[in-house]
C-alpha cells in the first residue's frame, strides 16, 4: 500500500467517525465551490483570517424576507477538515458557523457523532438558495440527516438560530470562496 493510498484510507476512516456519514466525492483534492461563493456587491474578496482551528474564517450572509444576517464561518474545504467539522466544540457563538463546500453538487448526509451542541444544518443549492434546514439536530446522534436533493454546500450554525432569525428555505447564502 502506497503512502497516498494509506492517507486516502485514513481520510475515509476519519469521515466515518465524525459528523459526516458520507465520505467526500474526491478524497485527493481540496474542496472548492465557486458557484455559491461570491464577494458581496462584486467586490474582490479579502484575504481570509484564520480560526483557532486553523481553518480560514470568512464572512457569510444569508439574505431573505427577514433581512440580511451576517455570520463569520470557518471553511472546511478538505475531506479531513470536513470529517472533523464541529466535533468536540462546547459552544458556538450566535454569529459563527462552519461551511462545508463540495466540489460538485451531491446529496449530502451528515450525522452528529461526537458533536456536543445542537446545530442547524442548512443545505445550500448550487445557485446559493437554501434547499432545506435541519433545525436543532441532536448532539451525539448517529441518525443520518440528509439534504434530500443535490447541494453544493452545507452550513452549520448554532441550533435554533435559523428560527430566531427567520431564516427559511429559498433564502440566499453568499460567501467568498
Amino acid at each position: 500500500m502506497t503512502l497516498r493510498h494509506l492517507l486516502a484510507a485514513l481520510g475515509v476512516a476519519a469521515a466515518l467517525c465524525s459528523c459526516r456519514a458520507e465520505p467526500a466525492a474526491n478524497l485527493s483534492q481540496p474542496v472548492q465551490n465557486r458557484a455559491v461563493a461570491s464577494a458581496p456587491d462584486g467586490a474582490a474578496p479579502a484575504a481570509p483570517r484564520t480560526a483557532p482551528s486553523g481553518l480560514d474564517l470568512v464572512p457569510l450572509e444569508i439574505r431573505g424576507a427577514t433581512g440580511t444576517h451576517p455570520f463569520t464561518v470557518e471553511v472546511a474545504r478538505t475531506p479531513d477538515e470536513q470529517a472533523q467539522g464541529l466535533m468536540f466544540r462546547a459552544a458556538l457563538a450566535a454569529d459563527e458557523g462552519m461551511i462545508f463546500p463540495f466540489p460538485r453538487p451531491r446529496v449530502a448526509s451528515f450525522w452528529m457523532r461526537n458533536t456536543l451542541i445542537p446545530l442547524d444544518m442548512i443545505f445550500i443549492r448550487a445557485d446559493g438558495t437554501i434547499a432545506r434546514i435541519a433545525a436543532e439536530t441532536v448532539p451525539h446522534s448517529e441518525e443520518s440527516v440528509s439534504s434530500g436533493e443535490p447541494v453544493a454546500a452545507v452550513l452549520e450554525i448554532r441550533g435554533g438560530r435559523s428560527a430566531e432569525l427567520g431564516i427559511s428555505e429559498g433564502d440566499r447564502v453568499t460567501w467568498p470562496g
